[in-house]
């Protein structure tokens, strides 16, 4: 074991003012002595996939102590994207992870701390948790609150994007109040992250892969006593990590993170991962491009089909085998590094060897794939010089080439009203700008315009596009993160109604035909919008933040 970080703060006689202060907090001189270990928890009454954090926080402690270790428990603050949707909001949705990621970094380093044992659940939480874990490169675990498990309703399975379309289906008058009211109160029918492959069981699932989680991080349900036994064995296992010294770098390599690519384009997670893992990347020193991903997808088979999708949800996943056993169907292929480092102190291959796939409707073989390719692909055009993203796996095969006339939109707002009030049209080409990092700021999702799409029908030909980004929920030929945004003079800015939209998803094309000659004369018009918001925190954000192709990361 290394020497203790926690010693320059507690040891000697220059420290006795600071052991006064730990006293005043109950320890005794035994725990005072101890490895001092950071529970990093973002418990609140606020998000449904927090509000049980305390208790898997417990459980945590309880390991951390069982091992010889002296628990104290901090907070992180968690943003419900589903709660936050729609309003302004959802602008604060993407700029916490970067708030998440200081405010532990402040923390830890403030008081010293020996390791930490994370404790996200929520979109963002869990990637702005990696971050610091990956900047700090202290002695690190992370176990997660769990996923929710999926509604049902006269024998449907429902989740939360279930509410989000069945909104637009009742603004289309395909349902009724009462069926609407119904499925609002089945939909999330448990505590824990809402139950698809949205943004957080995406990066919860990928925690596993790149090393930091233990088995079953992502799958086990919230209300599962499993999942409290992942909780304890965390705290128990921290203090292993700690003994042998072994660090994030020692196990977030490039290797860790090409392998989470994979398993991502495997399972078709969020779009929103291909902001989150390059960031993540950056803080571990490691380089990620969208052009890597594209390579990745290209060679990767889609094995997964979970909500939205598909119909299974992750309690599906767990009872397949969970990612030990996605892991290994995909070793077996050859396509990951298992030789990479683990947070078990074993390497991944070590971990997985006795995994086998126990429903092969859930996890899919080569031979059985949905598709030979991934379930994302960055495309790239005149549209987007430097990337966008779509979820492949969940567009309909009859958008997967499409061209059509723009309906500019300079909001997610007027773009909802002009959807709901019936006036975007089969063919179309929704287009929703200013709504990039800068832009908007803070990038918001647009599950709200992509649903009622979906719910009013519309879902296999009218395609989305927009310099914001999309939930994990989101599904249809929906295309985010176009780069440049419109805030920063890019193309996205000088497209006008009726323009058409050549969208080519297979090859990677996203073109706007329209003669050059005409578009510089746009470009000499063009003026810089005032940013939408001029105080506070967001004002601030909206001036350090990178584009959407570099994962949004800070910086200055």
């Amino acid at each position: 074991m290394a020497e203790l970080k926690s010693k320059v703060m507690k040891d000697g006689y220059m420290r006795s003012p600071q052991r006064s202060l730990l006293y005043a907090l109950g320890l005794t001189p035994e725990e005072i002595d101890r490895p001092l270990i950071g529970v990093v928890n973002s418990f609140n009454e606020v998000v449904p996939g927090h509000m049980h954090l305390r208790q898997i926080a417990e459980a945590v402690k309880s390991g951390i102590r069982l091992a010889g270790g002296t628990p104290l428990e901090f907070p992180a603050i968690a943003v419900c994207d589903g709660i936050a949707m729609g309003h302004v909001g959802m602008k604060y949705s993407l700029a916490s992870r970067e708030l998440i990621a200081d405010s532990a970094e402040t923390m830890a380093l403030a008081h010293a701390f020996d390791a930490l044992v994370f404790i996200p659940n929520c979109d963002k939480v869990v990637p702005g948790m990696l971050m610091a874990a990956a900047r700090l490169d202290l002695p690190c675990i992370f176990v997660s609150g769990g996923p929710m498990l999926a509604g049902k309703l006269n024998c449907k399975v429902l989740d939360l994007n279930s509410n989000f379309e069945a909104s637009g289906a009742f603004a289309a008058g395909k349902i009724d109040r009462a069926e609407l009211d119904a499925i609002e109160q089945n939909a999330c029918p448990t505590c824990g992250s809402c139950s698809g492959m949205f943004t957080a069981n995406s990066m919860n699932c990928l925690t596993e892969v790149l090393g930091m989680g233990l088995a079953g991080n992502g799958t086990v349900a919230a209300v599962e006593s499993g999942r409290l036994r992942l909780a304890k064995h965390a705290g128990m296992q921290v203090m292993k990590l700690l003994e042998q010294d072994i660090r994030p770098h020692d196990i977030m390599t490039a290797a860790a993170f090409k392998n989470a690519l994979i398993a991502d384009m495997a399972m078709g997670c969020s779009t929103n991962t291909v902001l989150h893992l390059p960031a993540i990347a950056h803080e571990a020193g490691v380089a990620l491009d969208l052009d890597m991903i594209n390579e990745i997808s290209e060679i990767t088979p889609h094995l997964c089909k979970l909500a939205p999708a598909g119909e299974h949800h992750i309690e599906d996943l767990n009872s397949a085998g969970g990612m030990s056993a996605l892991l290994a169907e995909l070793a077996g292929m050859g396509l990951l590094d298992t030789s990479v480092m683990t947070v078990t102190g074993q390497t991944m291959a070590e971990n997985i060897k006795n995994s086998v796939v126990l429903d092969g409707s859930v996890i899919r073989n080569r031979e059985t794939a949905y598709s030979q390719k991934g379930g994302l692909k960055i495309l790239k055009g005149n549209l987007a010089v430097d990337g966008a993203v779509v979820k492949r796996a969940a567009v309909a095969p009859e958008m997967m080439v499409h061209s059509g006339p723009a309906r500019v939109f300079d909001s997610e707002d007027e773009a909802v009203e002009a959807i709901t009030g019936g006036q975007i049209k089969a063919g179309d080409v929704v287009v929703i700008r200013y709504e990039g990092p800068k832009g908007g700021p803070g990038m918001r999702e647009m599950l709200t315009p992509t649903s009622a799409i979906q719910g009013m029908g519309l879902g296999e030909s009218v395609a989305l596009i927009t310099d914001g980004r999309f939930s994990g929920a989101t599904r249809g030929a929906a295309i985010g993160h176009v780069s440049p945004e419109a805030a920063e003079g890019g193309l996205i800015g000088l497209v006008q109604d009726g323009d058409i939209i050549e969208i080519d998803i297979n090859a990677g094309s996203l073109v706007l035909a329209v003669d050059e000659a005409v578009l510089a004369e746009r470009r000499a018009a063009w003026v810089q919008p005032e940013p939408k918001i001029k105080t506070g925190y967001l004002a601030k954000y909206a001036k350090r933040v990178t584009s959407a192709s570099t994962g949004a990361v800070t910086i200055g």
